[in-house]
């Protein structure tokens, strides 16, 4: 009895070692041991990458030249959704159920990429001959835009920006459709899907706020 179980385990120790040494067996066994690792760590990454991309970071591509000289049609940024959203936050937003187009039909579609100008409580006034925006009684400096702000909507100033809402406006001021019209009017920060925070693509030019200090 006690033979055969010796027999038994020598037949095993070769089948497992299938010829090699006890040594090269251990080395096997470790190579293929590091190759389940590094597999385990791929995988948790794009799992981590996945989770990432689907509740917090949102990537936004970049239709039109609303947005120019700062951003490009093309452009591919990536966004955050924020508790709060400030003056200067270039923002992602979905057209809602009262957001039409110039036709006054229905706005479906692509998502807005704006900069928010004003934020709840804010009283907004804009000189369309000088071109100046006027927030709380100051003018607005603004480096980030294309041109001064010479077109008009169909909105009456002053307006007072009302809770939970955004007044927002394309940096090419001249060519965008945004709060100056009623079918844009204010954003409803529930639409918002976040604030983009760098361009992902082209590459080398991720700053997007170069032209923009939050003292301004």
């Amino acid at each position: 009895m006690f033979l055969g179980k010796r027999q038994m385990q020598v037949e095993r120790t070769e089948y497992l070692t299938d010829g090699l040494t006890p040594e090269q067996a251990k080395k096997h066994r470790k190579k293929w041991l590091r190759i389940f690792d590094l597999s385990g760590s791929i995988v948790t990454a794009i799992v981590i990458i996945f989770v990432l991309f689907t509740f917090v970071f949102r990537p936004a591509s970049v239709v039109g030249e609303s947005m120019l000289p700062t951003l490009q049609n093309g452009d591919w940024l990536i966004t955050v959704p924020q508790k709060e959203y400030e003056y200067g936050d270039i923002v992602v937003f979905t057209p809602d159920e009262n957001m039409t187009n110039h036709e006054g039909e229905p706005q479906n579609g692509e998502p807005y990429i704006k900069r928010v100008i004003a934020t709840p409580g804010d009283r907004v006034e804009i000189n369309f001959v000088s071109g100046q925006v006027i927030v709380n009684g100051e003018t607005l400096d603004e480096p980030y835009i294309l041109a001064l702000t010479k077109e008009a909507g169909d909105v009456t100033y002053p307006v007072v920006v009302p809770e939970g809402k955004l007044f927002v406006m394309g940096d090419n001021r001249n060519n965008s459709r945004d709060s100056r019209t009623s079918g844009v009017g204010f954003v409803d920060e529930e639409t918002v899907l976040g604030k983009a925070i760098f361009r992902v693509l082209p590459f080398g030019n991720a700053d997007i706020y170069e032209n923009f200090s939050q003292d301004e």
